[in-house]
């Protein structure tokens, strides 16, 4: 064996050992520096289902590490953990369940991130909450509590495996004010129990506005990428209309609008990152296509939203991993699936991501 070759073969050797210090000891995020996580949401206790069983599946936690990516989001309904008559009354077998999906993501250096997509007093599904968030002092002190309990029960998990998201998708409707009233209501709720915990907090409008009231509050901001809607949610049961809608294209022209790479850039970057030069981390904690849009469409969609994201610097978790927007058991009618572990794979929406995560 000649020199050349075997420093060759022995930086070969090296290098995975060499990956492996270098990711053991990354940069900590924090709320003005989120990493470019990359990865899903995973929808276990997304919706309360009272005939399916509780908690998550560790294979999808496998299939996200097996993979390659390093991130889930956990959006969850807090309906699973309370009693029903009684939501300060906290079911100590379910929330074991949360822990479960924590140390799942700490065995295999995946980060997690928490998120209420039902919180008490607040949801963007159906049916509303009974009390509201923005308006009820009882709802919004019970929200805290939750918090509160998440925080004290993960105190000491470093913010490179866990990270708080308290609301999903705050609506059209609530004002910067009581946004900034309650998100500062939680974080400090939180930060009695673990004063250093990483707080990302939606933005409004659906995830789409930048919340500048935030500024200060020593948070870190996540946007939602479903522009245009009748491209991302087009024929989806849950979108009133949306069965009527023309078949969808990329670019697309809806009347005088054109949507494109460009506009997009426009509306949905550049206004976040004004906000990045004020300080704030941003991650993209939703994106994704329904299964009715053509899948080459959705592909050239995704593939720009990818390219934008990534010169933007910001990571992204994509609506599902398993299901209707995942790479996994999507059930589009345009895909030769692949069998893969039980499931069937969109290997080209697969090897998007990769691309886009190199």
């Amino acid at each position: 064996m000649n020199r050349r070759h075997w420093l060759q073969t022995v930086g070969a050797a090296m290098a995975p050992a060499a990956l492996w210090a270098q990711d053991a000891q990354p940069t900590p995020p924090t709320p003005s520096r989120l990493p470019a996580w990359r990865g899903f949401n995973l929808l276990s206790m997304f919706y309360l289902n009272r005939s399916a069983p509780d908690g998550f599946s560790e294979a999808d936690f496998d299939l996200v590490a097996d993979l390659g990516f390093n991130f889930v989001r956990l959006p969850m309904d807090y309906r699973y953990w309370v009693d029903p008559n009684d939501w300060t009354q906290l079911r100590e077998e379910v929330l074991a369940k949360v822990d479960q999906a924590v140390q799942w993501g700490r065995e295999r250096r995946i980060h997690v991130q928490l998120n209420l997509h039902r919180a008490p007093g607040f949801t963007v599904a159906q049916p509303a909450e009974p009390r509201s968030l923005w308006t009820d002092p009882t709802a919004l002190e019970a929200c805290a509590a939750h918090w509160a309990h998440f925080a004290r029960r993960y105190k000491g998990r470093p913010n490179s495996e866990l990270s708080f998201n308290p609301l999903n998708e705050p609506t059209n409707q609530v004002t910067p004010e009581d946004h900034r009233r309650v998100i500062e209501r939680l974080a400090q709720a939180i930060r009695a129990e673990d004063p250093d915990r990483l707080i990302v907090c939606d933005g409004r409008g659906y995830a789409r506005i930048p919340p500048s009231e935030l500024v200060g509050l020593k948070v870190a901001v996540s946007t939602h990428h479903y522009d245009p809607h009748r491209l991302t949610h087009y024929k989806a049961s849950w979108v009133e209309g949306s069965s009527s809608w023309p078949v969808p294209t990329w670019p697309l022209q809806e009347g005088d609008r054109r949507f494109d790479r460009q506009r997009l850039y426009q509306e949905r970057i550049e206004p976040w990152k004004e906000l990045e030069r004020q300080g704030v981390g941003v991650h993209c904690g939703e994106f994704g296509c329904h299964n009715q849009t053509p899948h080459s469409v959705a592909l050239a969609w995704m593939r720009d939203v990818l390219a934008l994201l990534r010169e933007a610097g910001w990571g992204w978790a994509l609506w599902n991993l398993r299901g209707s927007f995942g790479i996994f058991d999507s059930q589009r009618s345009d895909v030769r699936y692949e069998p893969y572990r039980g499931h069937q794979l969109d290997r080209a929406m697969l090897e998007l991501l990769r691309e886009a995560s190199a």
